[in-house]
């Protein structure tokens, strides 16, 4: 039932293509500082013995980032191919999963009683290779449908300018975040706390404020993407839990792999889309959306394994 459901937004292009959400210039100068502020904070929040016990056990990385850079990204494209939404939700899904994880993932990671250690070093890691990774999995995936293409190709993305852009807002706030704590580490452990607790209302607080201020938008559209985000999204989770255990991770592990896959920067899509594609309004609300609900789906999925059996 639900797939004919979902397919039946294709006689509704034109519109979804002229949706114009309601994002002034200053919204956007905002957002990027959200972002730098946030990937500052999880710098200073890294831990050499965190690290240390990460590089003494590599195998949790090397799942998480195979499992965020390649095998989300595939998965999305073959959602999409089966689902065959409309060209630009399908590109606002294939942007959400070309995205590193969220720093609220480490918050979710603490809640489910995941590996918190492993949680940060994926996060920064994952912000650092995005330059790279983030821009040729958009390009790439985004070329292998003809539909999708067309929106690419039509408006000539560069691929230096994209991760000039990612750079700018991910990597060099990060890389500054571990000079600072590798400079003054009192001060950085005494600021991490406070910092995780505003980057996250901050985060929090514009994405609600976005959507209050584009409602009506979401009401009209609401019935075509909340399948789309809600399937994209558990597959995510899913996909990173079985990647923990493929890569014979322990319990704790794989949990933070679930988390880190699942939770997406959805707020770097969103800041893409406006830089790069004048806000298309069909990518917007996917990657809007997805803002929204991981952060429930986030805390759900955290509850649920945090009473699970205890970790290992």
């Amino acid at each position: 039932m639900i797939l004919p459901y979902i397919l039946s937004f294709r006689s509704m292009e034109t519109t979804i293509t002229d949706i114009k959400l309601n994002f002034r210039a200053d919204s956007l100068l905002f957002l990027n500082f959200c972002l730098a502020f946030i990937m500052f904070g999880v710098a200073i929040t890294l831990d050499i013995k965190g690290f240390k016990e990460v590089v003494r056990n590599p195998r949790g990385v090397l799942s998480g980032v195979l499992s965020q850079y390649l095998m989300l990204p595939a998965l999305t494209f073959l959602l999409v191919w089966l689902i065959r939404p409309h060209p630009a939700l399908a590109l606002g899904m294939i942007l959400v999963a070309a995205c590193p994880g969220g720093n609220v993932s480490n918050f979710y990671t603490l809640v489910a009683g995941g590996n918190v250690a492993l949680s940060v070093s994926l996060t920064a890691i994952a912000s650092l290779l995005a330059a790279f990774m983030t821009p040729a999995n958009f390009r790439f995936w985004g070329s292998q449908l003809e539909e999708t293409k067309m929106i690419i190709t039509n408006i000539d993305i560069s691929f230096l300018e994209m991760a000039k852009t990612v750079t700018l807002i991910l990597v060099i706030p990060l890389l500054i975040g571990l000079w600072f704590n590798f400079q003054f580490p009192n001060v950085a452990k005494r600021i991490s706390k406070p910092m995780k607790i505003a980057s996250f209302l901050i985060l929090a607080g514009f994405i609600v404020f976005a959507f209050v201020n584009n409602i009506q938008i979401f009401l009209d559209y609401f019935h075509l993407i909340i399948f789309l985000v809600l399937i994209h999204n558990s597959a995510a989770l899913l996909l990173g839990y079985i990647m923990g255990k493929l890569g014979r991770n322990t319990e704790k592990d794989s949990r933070t792999i679930s988390i880190e896959t699942g939770i997406q920067n959805s707020a770097l899509g969103l800041l893409i889309i406006f830089a790069f594609f004048d806000g298309n309004g069909g990518m917007a609300i996917i990657a809007a959306w997805w803002g929204i609900w991981h952060l429930i789906s986030g805390f759900l999925i955290s509850r649920w394994f945090r009473y699970k059996s205890s970790p290992t």
